[in-house]
């Protein structure tokens, strides 16, 4: 028992360690003062804390996160610091109301090509919007992204952006004046250096917001929009969980938690939040698996913003930029990008429209038009019977029916995942889509490392060739080794 604690609240300090420097770079982007250092640790620590107690994905990591940010720097902008933790208030309401009313379980009906497109144009929007610092300051922004990506190919055990975050700054404090103003021709590489500044020492406080009726109906829409994005966000992350883990999350669970955290936020002074994939993988992977760790990580986040205030002021601009930028990079869904050519027409379409539309107009409104244009490709050929799972004996099973986005929750949810041996055929799947593809790409990587003995049997060349197009070179060979041949 105490060495699992133990474990847990060592992967705590890990995920503390990375998410110092995201939270703070995304709390002044959101800001915009340095101010916004503080809101940004905030988020981290209070969203992150309830939202570890009282959500239904264990492990998961709570914290500020780019489709938060976008739109939470767009509230901030219009009714400041004050408006924008009333609407981080009401959005945790509206979570906790998803939940009870069982919305969770809509996130089965989010297709694959959307969520890349999405993630894709936040990505995009966050690289945009530091393009500024990039120009005032590229060689420190360059220099923090090409060390990022040298710590880590060298350093495994340290977080890239925490080692990119103390030697820049400890190299601007050396080299700073001859840094202030290089150029090349009349192409200036580094024209200013600009730093966070003081921010205010202090122990977060509760704070009750001025509840106006009109204030409050203001930010009803914005509220709204930041419940939405951060319940697709959440439970996004709470997927790729599942992917890893092989476990299931409780998803209208999890909506409660992420309300009741981005509620607690509000009231003490924190960004909203939402589920961090990156936070939560490098939590998995560093031995965490329950609440304790992501809890953890808020508690140790808290101790360290007790006197901060002094080391933070000398944190470069242009260095949390390079960080962001790289973070948005590692954003794309560059596999989904690479495999465009062999993937359906119809999906890249939703992926493309989705990403354009994210940057070009509102997150939420890019959600529904890609899944309004995903139902819309694939409502013909979606439409060949429904899809079911029939057993035929006590280890054999068959699929009927179209593998789609809108099917495959309900069909692989009804596979057992407690046997030795599992038969499946799959010579009755008239159609499947990009969504169907990386599912079952992803049951049979899960029966692999449960042990199970996976026999795929009678796949229609159209399956067939379309699991091989989409596969990963390591999926390949799994592919190979589980298809029978009857």
């Amino acid at each position: 028992m105490l060495q699992r604690v133990t474990k847990e609240v060592l992967a705590g300090l890990t995920v503390a360690v990375v998410a110092l420097p995201l939270a703070i770079a995304f709390g002044i982007t959101a800001t915009g003062t340095s101010e916004g250092a503080l809101v940004g640790l905030y988020g981290a620590i209070f969203a992150g804390f309830f939202a570890a107690v009282f959500g239904g994905t264990p492990g998961q990591v709570t914290g500020p996160t780019g489709p938060i940010t976008v739109v939470a720097t767009g509230v901030i902008s219009e009714h400041g610091l004050e408006g924008a933790f009333l609407a981080f208030i009401m959005a945790g309401a509206f979570q906790v109301l998803f939940g009870l009313c069982k919305l969770g379980s809509l996130i089965r009906f989010i297709p694959h090509p959307v969520v890349s497109g999405f993630m894709g144009g936040i990505a995009l929007i966050i690289i945009l919007g530091e393009l500024d610092q990039a120009r005032s300051s590229f060689l420190v922004v360059a220099g923090t992204i090409v060390l990022m990506l040298l710590s880590t190919r060298v350093i495994k055990s340290v977080p890239a952006s925490l080692i990119a975050l103390v030697l820049m700054t400890l190299l601007l404090r050396v080299a700073e004046r001859p840094l202030r103003d290089v150029h090349v021709g009349p192409v200036a590489l580094n024209s200013a250096i600009d730093y966070i500044g003081k921010i205010p020492e202090s122990v977060p406080s509760l704070t009750v917001p001025d509840l106006s009726g009109s204030l409050v109906l203001t930010l009803l829409l914005p509220a709204l929009s930041i419940a939405l994005l951060g319940s697709i966000d959440s439970l996004l992350t709470s997927v790729v969980m599942d992917n890893i883990t092989g476990t299931r999350h409780r998803s209208n669970k999890e909506l409660i938690g992420q309300g009741i955290g981005n509620a607690a936020s509000g009231l003490l002074g924190g960004l909203a939040s939402a589920g961090a994939t990156v936070r939560s993988v490098v939590n998995i992977r560093s031995g965490g698996r329950t609440a304790l760790s992501a809890a953890a990580h808020s508690v140790i986040l808290l101790a360290l913003v007790v006197g901060l205030g002094t080391v933070v002021q000398y944190i470069p601009l242009a260095v949390l930029s390079g960080i962001l930028i790289l973070t948005a990079v590692g954003m794309f869904d560059w596999d989904g990008l690479s495999k465009a050519h062999v993937t359906p027409r119809g999906d890249v379409a939703v992926m493309f429209v989705t990403m354009i539309v994210t940057v070009l107009f509102d997150l939420t409104v890019a959600v529904a038009a890609g899944v309004l244009l995903a139902f819309v490709v694939h409502a013909v050929p979606g439409r060949r019977g429904r899809a079911r799972v029939i057993r035929d004996d006590a280890d054999a099973y068959r699929i009927e029916g179209p593998l789609s986005f809108l099917s495959v929750d309900r069909v692989f949810s009804a596979l057992p995942g407690d046997r030795s041996n599992l038969s499946l055929s799959l010579e009755g799947v008239s159609y499947i889509d990009l969504s169907g593809a990386k599912a079952l790409l992803t049951f049979i990587d899960h029966s692999r490392n449960a042990g199970v003995e996976l026999n795929l049997n009678d796949l229609p060349p159209h399956v067939e060739n379309r699991l091989t197009a989409l596969a990963s070179g390591e999926q390949r060979d799994k592919l190979k080794t589980v298809v029978t041949d009857t």
